[in-house]
Protein backbone atom coordinates (compact mmCIF):
# COMPACT_ATOMS: atom_id res chain seq x y z
CA UNK A 1 0.00 0.00 0.00
CA UNK A 2 1.25 3.48 -0.84
CA UNK A 3 2.29 5.56 2.14
CA UNK A 4 1.06 9.13 2.22
CA UNK A 5 2.68 12.07 3.96
CA UNK A 6 -0.14 14.35 5.07
CA UNK A 7 -0.08 17.84 6.46
CA UNK A 8 -0.32 17.98 10.25
CA UNK A 9 -3.82 18.46 11.68
CA UNK A 10 -3.98 16.43 14.93
CA UNK A 11 -7.20 16.28 16.92
CA UNK A 12 -7.54 16.15 20.71
CA UNK A 13 -8.43 12.48 20.29
CA UNK A 14 -5.11 11.78 18.59
CA UNK A 15 -6.65 11.47 15.13
CA UNK A 16 -5.37 13.23 12.04
CA UNK A 17 -7.33 15.16 9.43
CA UNK A 18 -4.65 15.43 6.75
CA UNK A 19 -4.14 17.85 3.91
CA UNK A 20 -2.64 16.31 0.75
CA UNK A 21 -0.99 17.81 -2.29
CA UNK A 22 -0.52 15.95 -5.56
CA UNK A 23 3.11 15.20 -4.77
CA UNK A 24 2.20 13.22 -1.63
CA UNK A 25 -0.48 11.07 -3.23
CA UNK A 26 0.83 10.47 -6.75
CA UNK A 27 1.63 6.82 -7.28
CA UNK A 28 0.21 6.52 -10.78
CA UNK A 29 2.34 6.38 -13.88
CA UNK A 30 0.14 9.14 -15.30
CA UNK A 31 0.97 11.72 -12.64
CA UNK A 32 3.13 14.81 -12.27
CA UNK A 33 3.40 17.53 -9.62
CA UNK A 34 0.48 19.34 -11.29
CA UNK A 35 -1.66 16.51 -12.65
CA UNK A 36 -2.91 13.04 -11.76
CA UNK A 37 -5.31 11.07 -13.96
CA UNK A 38 -6.46 7.53 -13.24
CA UNK A 39 -9.19 4.95 -12.83
CA UNK A 40 -10.92 5.42 -9.52
CA UNK A 41 -10.80 1.80 -8.32
CA UNK A 42 -7.02 1.63 -8.74
CA UNK A 43 -6.59 5.07 -7.17
CA UNK A 44 -8.60 4.13 -4.08
CA UNK A 45 -7.02 0.68 -3.72
CA UNK A 46 -3.59 2.27 -3.26
CA UNK A 47 -4.91 4.98 -0.96
CA UNK A 48 -7.40 3.48 1.48
CA UNK A 49 -6.73 6.28 3.98
CA UNK A 50 -8.52 8.64 1.59
CA UNK A 51 -11.82 7.12 2.74
CA UNK A 52 -11.36 9.10 5.98
CA UNK A 53 -11.86 12.88 6.30
CA UNK A 54 -9.12 14.83 4.54
CA UNK A 55 -8.43 17.96 2.48
CA UNK A 56 -6.68 18.65 -0.81
CA UNK A 57 -4.44 21.51 -1.89
CA UNK A 58 -5.52 20.84 -5.49
CA UNK A 59 -8.67 20.69 -7.62
CA UNK A 60 -10.26 17.26 -7.64
CA UNK A 61 -12.96 15.60 -9.74
CA UNK A 62 -14.41 12.09 -9.84
CA UNK A 63 -16.84 10.64 -12.38
CA UNK A 64 -18.54 7.46 -11.16
CA UNK A 65 -19.53 4.70 -13.57
CA UNK A 66 -20.51 2.19 -10.86
CA UNK A 67 -20.76 1.89 -7.10
CA UNK A 68 -22.85 3.20 -4.24
CA UNK A 69 -22.63 4.62 -0.75
CA UNK A 70 -22.12 8.17 0.44
CA UNK A 71 -19.72 11.04 -0.05
CA UNK A 72 -19.43 13.65 2.73
CA UNK A 73 -18.27 17.06 1.47
CA UNK A 74 -17.91 19.91 3.95
CA UNK A 75 -20.38 18.20 6.31
CA UNK A 76 -23.03 17.65 3.59
CA UNK A 77 -23.83 14.04 2.62
CA UNK A 78 -24.36 13.02 -1.01
CA UNK A 79 -25.21 9.58 -2.41
CA UNK A 80 -22.63 7.95 -4.69
CA UNK A 81 -24.21 6.70 -7.91
CA UNK A 82 -23.23 6.01 -11.54
CA UNK A 83 -23.49 9.04 -13.79
CA UNK A 84 -22.57 11.48 -11.02
CA UNK A 85 -19.54 13.74 -11.26
CA UNK A 86 -18.03 15.44 -8.19
CA UNK A 87 -15.94 18.61 -8.33
CA UNK A 88 -13.96 19.89 -5.36
CA UNK A 89 -11.91 23.03 -4.82
CA UNK A 90 -8.79 23.22 -2.61
CA UNK A 91 -9.48 23.25 1.13
CA UNK A 92 -12.77 21.37 1.18
CA UNK A 93 -13.04 18.52 3.70
CA UNK A 94 -14.45 15.23 2.45
CA UNK A 95 -14.64 11.48 3.08
CA UNK A 96 -16.07 8.37 1.41
CA UNK A 97 -18.31 5.55 2.65
CA UNK A 98 -18.71 3.14 -0.27
CA UNK A 99 -21.05 0.22 -0.81
CA UNK A 100 -19.91 -2.26 -3.40
CA UNK A 101 -16.91 -1.69 -5.65
CA UNK A 102 -16.78 1.90 -6.93
CA UNK A 103 -15.43 2.55 -10.41
CA UNK A 104 -14.95 5.59 -12.57
CA UNK A 105 -12.27 8.17 -13.30
CA UNK A 106 -10.37 10.66 -11.18
CA UNK A 107 -8.44 13.80 -12.09
CA UNK A 108 -6.40 15.91 -9.67
CA UNK A 109 -4.79 19.09 -10.91
CA UNK A 110 -3.02 22.00 -9.26
CA UNK A 111 -4.21 25.59 -9.10
CA UNK A 112 -1.50 26.57 -11.59
CA UNK A 113 -2.27 23.81 -14.10
CA UNK A 114 -4.32 26.05 -16.42
CA UNK A 115 -2.68 29.37 -15.60
CA UNK A 116 -0.04 29.59 -18.32
CA UNK A 117 -2.37 27.88 -20.76
CA UNK A 118 -5.27 30.34 -20.46
CA UNK A 119 -3.67 33.43 -18.88
CA UNK A 120 -6.76 33.80 -16.68
CA UNK A 121 -6.17 33.15 -12.98
CA UNK A 122 -9.92 33.22 -12.30
CA UNK A 123 -10.79 30.81 -15.08
CA UNK A 124 -12.00 27.95 -12.86
CA UNK A 125 -14.15 30.28 -10.79
CA UNK A 126 -16.29 30.84 -13.88
CA UNK A 127 -17.69 27.36 -13.36
CA UNK A 128 -20.26 27.08 -10.56
CA UNK A 129 -19.17 23.51 -9.76
CA UNK A 130 -15.75 24.77 -8.64
CA UNK A 131 -17.25 27.39 -6.32
CA UNK A 132 -16.22 25.50 -3.18
CA UNK A 133 -19.90 25.14 -2.23
CA UNK A 134 -20.61 21.45 -1.68
CA UNK A 135 -24.05 21.41 -3.33
CA UNK A 136 -22.74 23.10 -6.49
CA UNK A 137 -19.97 20.55 -6.92
CA UNK A 138 -22.20 17.50 -7.40
CA UNK A 139 -23.73 17.07 -10.85
CA UNK A 140 -25.74 14.15 -12.22
CA UNK A 141 -25.30 13.88 -15.97
CA UNK A 142 -28.14 12.90 -18.31
CA UNK A 143 -27.79 9.41 -19.81
CA UNK A 144 -26.97 10.82 -23.23
CA UNK A 145 -23.92 12.61 -21.83
CA UNK A 146 -22.55 9.86 -19.59
CA UNK A 147 -21.07 7.88 -22.50
CA UNK A 148 -19.53 11.03 -23.93
CA UNK A 149 -17.97 11.80 -20.56
CA UNK A 150 -16.49 8.29 -20.32
CA UNK A 151 -14.94 8.72 -23.75
CA UNK A 152 -13.27 11.98 -22.70
CA UNK A 153 -11.64 10.34 -19.68
CA UNK A 154 -10.53 7.35 -21.74
CA UNK A 155 -8.89 9.71 -24.23
CA UNK A 156 -7.03 11.40 -21.37
CA UNK A 157 -5.61 8.07 -20.26
CA UNK A 158 -4.62 7.20 -23.83
CA UNK A 159 -2.97 10.59 -24.43
CA UNK A 160 -0.89 10.34 -21.26
CA UNK A 161 0.57 7.02 -22.37
CA UNK A 162 2.36 8.84 -25.19
CA UNK A 163 4.44 10.89 -22.72
CA UNK A 164 5.54 13.66 -25.06
CA UNK A 165 5.58 17.44 -24.58
CA UNK A 166 2.08 17.77 -26.07
CA UNK A 167 0.39 15.23 -23.81
CA UNK A 168 -0.31 17.73 -21.03
CA UNK A 169 -1.69 20.26 -23.52
CA UNK A 170 -4.03 17.58 -24.86
CA UNK A 171 -5.23 16.79 -21.33
CA UNK A 172 -5.97 20.46 -20.71
CA UNK A 173 -8.10 20.57 -23.86
CA UNK A 174 -9.92 17.38 -22.85
CA UNK A 175 -10.54 18.74 -19.34
CA UNK A 176 -12.06 21.85 -20.87
CA UNK A 177 -14.39 19.55 -22.79
CA UNK A 178 -15.29 17.84 -19.49
CA UNK A 179 -16.16 21.22 -17.96
CA UNK A 180 -18.24 22.26 -20.97
CA UNK A 181 -20.08 18.93 -21.06
CA UNK A 182 -20.86 19.33 -17.35
CA UNK A 183 -22.22 22.83 -17.91
CA UNK A 184 -24.48 21.44 -20.62
CA UNK A 185 -25.64 18.76 -18.19
CA UNK A 186 -26.46 21.43 -15.61
CA UNK A 187 -28.36 23.66 -18.03
CA UNK A 188 -30.12 20.69 -19.58
CA UNK A 189 -31.26 18.93 -16.39
CA UNK A 190 -31.00 21.46 -13.58
CA UNK A 191 -32.06 24.72 -15.19
CA UNK A 192 -34.64 25.20 -12.44
CA UNK A 193 -31.86 25.65 -9.87
CA UNK A 194 -30.63 29.24 -9.48
CA UNK A 195 -27.06 29.60 -10.74
CA UNK A 196 -24.59 32.47 -10.49
CA UNK A 197 -22.71 31.82 -13.71
CA UNK A 198 -24.71 34.24 -15.89
CA UNK A 199 -24.30 37.22 -13.56
CA UNK A 200 -20.93 38.94 -13.49
CA UNK A 201 -21.71 41.01 -10.37
CA UNK A 202 -22.79 37.99 -8.34
CA UNK A 203 -19.75 36.01 -9.45
CA UNK A 204 -17.49 38.91 -8.51
CA UNK A 205 -19.24 39.16 -5.15
CA UNK A 206 -18.63 35.46 -4.46
CA UNK A 207 -14.97 35.84 -5.39
CA UNK A 208 -14.63 38.80 -3.04
CA UNK A 209 -16.35 36.91 -0.22
CA UNK A 210 -13.88 34.07 -0.66
CA UNK A 211 -10.98 36.52 -0.44
CA UNK A 212 -12.24 38.84 2.33
CA UNK A 213 -14.85 37.10 4.48
CA UNK A 214 -12.52 37.32 7.50
CA UNK A 215 -12.33 41.11 7.26
CA UNK A 216 -15.64 42.17 5.68
CA UNK A 217 -18.91 40.93 7.21
CA UNK A 218 -21.51 43.33 5.81
CA UNK A 219 -23.09 43.35 2.32
CA UNK A 220 -22.60 47.13 2.14
CA UNK A 221 -18.82 46.63 2.29
CA UNK A 222 -18.89 44.37 -0.77
CA UNK A 223 -21.43 46.56 -2.56
CA UNK A 224 -19.02 49.49 -2.23
CA UNK A 225 -16.20 47.45 -3.77
CA UNK A 226 -18.50 46.43 -6.65
CA UNK A 227 -19.84 49.99 -7.17
CA UNK A 228 -23.46 48.96 -6.62
CA UNK A 229 -25.96 49.63 -3.85
CA UNK A 230 -26.48 47.05 -1.07
CA UNK A 231 -30.11 46.56 -2.11
CA UNK A 232 -29.12 45.94 -5.73
CA UNK A 233 -26.48 43.41 -4.69
CA UNK A 234 -28.92 41.65 -2.39
CA UNK A 235 -31.60 41.45 -5.09
CA UNK A 236 -29.10 40.01 -7.57
CA UNK A 237 -28.02 37.34 -5.07
CA UNK A 238 -31.59 36.34 -4.28
CA UNK A 239 -32.46 36.17 -7.98
CA UNK A 240 -29.34 34.25 -9.06
CA UNK A 241 -28.70 32.07 -5.99
CA UNK A 242 -31.90 32.14 -3.97
CA UNK A 243 -29.87 33.43 -1.01
CA UNK A 244 -29.47 36.99 0.39
CA UNK A 245 -26.01 38.55 0.25
CA UNK A 246 -25.64 38.64 4.04
CA UNK A 247 -26.38 34.93 4.31
CA UNK A 248 -23.75 34.13 1.68
CA UNK A 249 -21.14 35.93 3.80
CA UNK A 250 -22.28 34.21 7.01
CA UNK A 251 -22.34 30.79 5.33
CA UNK A 252 -18.74 31.17 4.19
CA UNK A 253 -17.65 32.19 7.69
CA UNK A 254 -19.60 29.29 9.18
CA UNK A 255 -18.02 26.80 6.79
CA UNK A 256 -14.54 27.92 7.78
CA UNK A 257 -15.49 27.62 11.44
CA UNK A 258 -16.61 24.01 10.88
CA UNK A 259 -13.40 23.18 9.03
CA UNK A 260 -11.32 24.57 11.88
CA UNK A 261 -13.39 22.82 14.53
CA UNK A 262 -12.70 19.35 13.11
CA UNK A 263 -9.01 20.02 13.78
CA UNK A 264 -8.90 19.53 17.54
CA UNK A 265 -5.41 20.91 18.08
CA UNK A 266 -6.90 24.42 17.90
CA UNK A 267 -8.86 25.73 20.89
CA UNK A 268 -12.25 27.41 20.51
CA UNK A 269 -10.71 30.71 21.61
CA UNK A 270 -7.98 30.38 18.97
CA UNK A 271 -10.60 29.68 16.29
CA UNK A 272 -12.58 32.75 17.37
CA UNK A 273 -9.39 34.80 17.05
CA UNK A 274 -8.54 33.36 13.62
CA UNK A 275 -12.04 34.20 12.39
CA UNK A 276 -11.80 37.76 13.71
CA UNK A 277 -14.47 37.50 16.39
CA UNK A 278 -14.02 39.77 19.38
CA UNK A 279 -14.03 36.86 21.83
CA UNK A 280 -14.95 33.22 22.48
CA UNK A 281 -18.48 34.14 23.59
CA UNK A 282 -19.30 36.14 20.46
CA UNK A 283 -18.10 33.28 18.23
CA UNK A 284 -20.06 30.67 20.22
CA UNK A 285 -23.28 32.69 19.95
CA UNK A 286 -22.82 33.08 16.18
CA UNK A 287 -22.11 29.37 15.72
CA UNK A 288 -25.00 28.11 17.87
CA UNK A 289 -27.47 30.48 16.23
CA UNK A 290 -26.42 29.17 12.82
CA UNK A 291 -26.22 25.44 13.59
CA UNK A 292 -28.16 24.78 16.77
CA UNK A 293 -24.99 23.37 18.35
CA UNK A 294 -22.25 24.99 20.38
CA UNK A 295 -18.75 24.80 18.86
CA UNK A 296 -17.82 22.21 21.50
CA UNK A 297 -20.88 20.06 20.68
CA UNK A 298 -20.18 20.25 16.95
CA UNK A 299 -16.54 19.26 17.47
CA UNK A 300 -17.42 16.29 19.67
CA UNK A 301 -20.10 15.07 17.24
CA UNK A 302 -17.80 15.12 14.22
CA UNK A 303 -14.69 13.77 15.93
CA UNK A 304 -16.72 10.72 16.94
CA UNK A 305 -17.21 9.74 13.27
CA UNK A 306 -13.54 10.10 12.29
Amino acid sequence: MARLNPGRFVTEMGEVIPTYDICTIKQDKFASDDLLVGRFSAYLKERTVLRKPHRHKFYHLVFFTQGGGNHLIDFVKFPVKPGEIYFMAPGQVHSWDFKGEPEGYIVNFSETFFRSFLLDHRFLQRFSFFSGIAEDGVVFLPKAQQQEMMELFERMLQVLQIKDELAEVSVKLLLLEVFILTVRGITGKQSDKPREGSNVVVRSFQNLVEERYLQLRMPKDYAALLFVTPNYLNNLCVKALGTPAGEIIRNRLLLEAKRLLVNGDTTISQIAYQLNFTDHSHFSKFFKKSTGLSPEEFRKKHLEII
